[in-house]
């Protein structure tokens, strides 16, 4: 690329002008001045990492009965946050049966995004559905633990026992929350080993699918909340899952992960688990005042359009509240923006896994 390629380095008529005036040279009479006009303000774009364009075609997506035009013909389409008309999903009705079970794995190696947020508070709104949920919390952190008001250093048992030890059963180390429909199975610390020790396993990323399937009939969900990376005990989770959903925090760094994660979910599909279906990705801690957030979600929408969710979780201070008082957002405060928003969430996951 040469220099005058560069934009403000092209002459001008007025430039021409006075260099013809220097040399003596009989020049036209200038061009008029055009009317003053405001400019116009940059163009801000977002650059997605190179590898956007290998990344896969949506697995999961609404069905045009889904995104029919709502009941009013003479009102307008809502307009979501994501930019897209928001879809008029019928009323969830309960079950007529319980199970088998729709695993769906909460998974992004970044950390902060809301996953173990996101996975508490669905399960919860989804329970108020009437469906039978289980939240396996397999992170050797406990936060879903925790947020649930249980303390991992207490237990006598949790999934680590479950992994490990043939003679354990899963309704040995399965706690009933304080929610209606919603269990848990507990993490600590020790599942940390699990890690390594499983390294050691014959076929040890079906460890946990091999542990889960006695109790897939007894639910209708089962959210796995995964550890913040993607070794061992992820992999695990996504063999064991047949759907993903990616909480994505609305910042920059947390778009950038999204190929590494689709890489890895990509050959889980093609050599361990080919049932396994990307439901979703959620926005997270999003706050539309700021253009950096707006910008991000439009990007993630341009790459992964219909794999995007409708529903977007917007910042609050009510999350961290919930964490205190160990109960989700739906019975903390079932009447805030942020509860209505997971049960919205909650409708649209449904909607995508018909078999829970």
């Amino acid at each position: 690329m040469n220099e005058s390629t560069f934009p403000g380095t092209e002459q001008n008529d007025f430039e021409q002008y006075d260099a013809g005036a220097q040399h003596g040279t009989e020049q036209p009479e200038p061009p008029a001045a055009p009317a003053a006009e405001a400019p116009a303000p940059p163009q801000r774009t977002l650059t997605p990492p190179e590898n956007y364009a290998a990344m896969p075609r949506p697995t999961a997506k609404l069905t045009a009965e889904d995104l029919a035009p709502v009941s009013d013909p003479s009102g307008p389409r809502k307009i979501g946050p994501t930019g897209r008309p928001m879809p008029d999903l019928p009323e969830v009705l309960p079950p007529t049966k319980t199970g088998p079970a729709q695993v769906i794995a909460m998974c992004n190696q970044k950390g902060g995004v809301g996953k173990t947020t996101t996975t508490i508070n669905l399960g919860a709104a989804i329970a108020e559905t009437g469906r039978k949920v289980l939240l396996i919390d397999f992170d050797p952190q406990g936060s879903a633990s925790i947020g649930l008001g249980v303390q991992p250093h207490d237990l006598e048992l949790s999934v680590y026992n479950l992994l490990m030890q043939r003679d354990i059963t899963p309704a040995e180390v399965i706690q009933a929350t304080k929610v209606p429909n919603l269990d848990l199975l507990p993490a600590n610390i020790d599942l940390s080993a699990a890690e390594v020790q499983l390294v050691q396993e014959v076929a040890r990323e079906y460890t946990l699918q091999r542990v889960l399937e006695p109790i897939i009939p007894n639910y209708d969900v089962i959210l796995i909340d995964c550890a913040p990376s993607l070794g061992l005990l992820t992999v695990n989770a996504l063999t064991a899952s047949n759907g993903i959903v990616v909480p994505l925090e609305c910042e920059f760094f947390a778009l950038r992960g999204l190929a590494m994660l689709t890489d890895t979910i990509g050959k889980v599909q093609d050599r361990l688990n080919p049932k396994l279906e990307i439901v979703g990705i959620l926005g997270t801690m999003f706050d539309g005042r700021t253009t950096h957030a707006r910008e991000v979600l439009d990007r993630v929408v341009q790459a992964f359009d219909e794999r995007v969710f409708h529903t977007v979780i917007r910042r609050t201070v009510k999350f961290p509240e919930t964490t205190v008082v160990g109960e989700p957002i739906t019975t903390y405060a079932p009447s805030s923006q942020a509860a209505m928003q997971y049960r919205d969430l909650a409708k649209e996951v449904l909607a995508r896994c018909p078999a829970g």
